[in-house]
């Protein structure tokens, strides 16, 4: 007996797939398996009761904490992808985990996904899947299908969506970010309505956060030790209600298509500011400078789902060789909707009060006067290149634009 396992979250898409399972691909039984990073509780109720009416067999796993810490790995990468947080595209190589899991668990011979043609998740599963030795199914994808057809076809057969649409607005949620897109924010000149949001309550007040990172990694929120999960949740919450983590921005996608994505990220944004400020007083400027391009590679692996490949392994390998010292702690201020540090301590700074003051004549033995050679050196080839240049004199090229010495201009130049 042939068996699929299907990633279903019990949306329009993922509905569908399951009688296109059978009759277009020929299984006899679909699994369906649904993996926890953070979603809303209704989202799983919704899903069981879709799958109870479809007959389907569902497996719920839950994977926050792996989630937690692959964000975590994030934090100490500075990740972000054209200006914002990743948050789906960190989740999705740990669903495809999770699913590839149970599909291997089950003895299946396939896995599938509800996705379309268009969008980055297609990627993001297949990049794991494609490593096992099961079929990879698309119905979405490879059978053209349109939004339109699947509500007439859920009405033939049916099947438990309501009118395919889960609302206004298309809506991923997990517990370090909450992306919102669809209807009328595809238009990139529509200011959205305050309502999509659920996170961030509108910017006021302020307040303080202290953080506590040990090796790299966020332990503790104003002197309150947390385990990841919590504390992320913690900082949504907490944060989210002076209207810090909005982003709106308009996003490039792998198939080089480019979208308008909202996001909200409370905690994200409020990690991320306090273990770069962490950073930037105990790392040495060329670990500072080096690590940059490192961040900008993990980012991008990361938002392509490729969090498994080899290349990430080196560039962890690198990261964790400079987290070792990120340990003390950094207080930012939320106000407005801003996030901003405020103040950073580490017992590994690098950094000597008493050597940055102005009133300290000395520097580590050397005296201000020391400096004077390095001044005089300072900017010498830059001041000699431009000497050069403006020694050497150029010939006068026609107006024309031939390239060529005006003719007349050398006659009179030789008579």
């Amino acid at each position: 007996m042939a068996t699929v396992a299907l990633a279903f979250s019990g949306g329009l898409d993922t509905t569908v797939c399951v009688p296109l399972l059978k009759e277009e691909y020929g299984y006899d039984e679909v699994i369906g398996v649904n993996v926890d990073v953070g979603q809303p509780t209704e989202e799983f109720d919704e899903a069981e009761e879709t799958a109870e009416a479809l007959g389907l067999d569902i497996h719920v796993v839950d994977a926050k904490a792996e989630f937690a810490d692959l964000c975590f790995d994030a934090v100490k990468s500075n990740a972000s992808y054209q200006g914002y947080p990743l948050g789906t595209a960190l989740a999705r190589p740990v669903i495809a985990e999770a699913i590839l899991g149970v599909a291997e668990e089950q003895g299946c011979d396939a896995i599938a996904h509800g996705c379309t043609g268009k969008g980055n998740d297609q990627l993001r599963f297949e990049a794991v899947w494609r490593g096992s030795d099961l079929e990879v199914i698309a119905p979405v994808r490879e059978l053209g299908l349109t939004r339109e057809w699947e509500i007439d076809y859920a009405a033939e057969k049916d099947l438990p969506v309501e009118a395919g649409d889960g609302g206004v607005w298309s809506i991923d949620e997990n517990i370090w970010s909450r992306a919102v897109e669809g209807g009328k924010l595809e238009n990139p000149d529509y200011e959205p309505p305050e309502d999509i949001y659920e996170w961030t309550a509108e910017p006021e007040g302020e307040t303080t956060i202290e953080v506590t990172f040990e090796g790299g990694v966020p332990v503790a929120v104003d002197g309150e030790a947390m385990d990841p999960v919590p504390l992320i949740q913690h900082l949504n919450e907490y944060a989210g209600g002076y209207g810090v983590g909005r982003t709106d921005v308009m996003e490039d996608r792998m198939l080089g298509l480019k979208v308008r994505e909202n996001y909200e990220h409370p905690a994200a944004t409020v990690l991320l500011t306090a273990h770069q400020a962490l950073e930037d007083l105990v790392l040495t400027k060329n670990e500072r400078s080096f690590k940059k391009g490192i961040e900008q590679e993990w980012s991008e692996k990361a938002y392509e789902g490729l969090v498994f490949a080899p290349v990430v392994d080196a560039l962890n390998a690198f990261v964790d060789e400079t987290q070792d010292v990120v340990t003390g702690t950094a207080t930012v201020k939320v106000s407005g909707g801003d996030c901003r540090v405020v103040a950073r301590d580490s017992e590994y700074a690098v950094y000597s009060e008493e050597m940055a003051s102005f009133n300290t004549e000395d520097v580590a033995g050397i005296a201000q006067s020391d400096a004077t050679g390095v001044a005089k050196y300072h900017g010498l080839q830059e001041r000699l290149a431009n000497d050069v240049k403006a020694s050497v004199s150029k010939p006068e090229l026609a107006t024309d634009g031939s390239g060529k010495e005006n003719e007349t201009d050398e006659i009179d130049d030789q008579s």
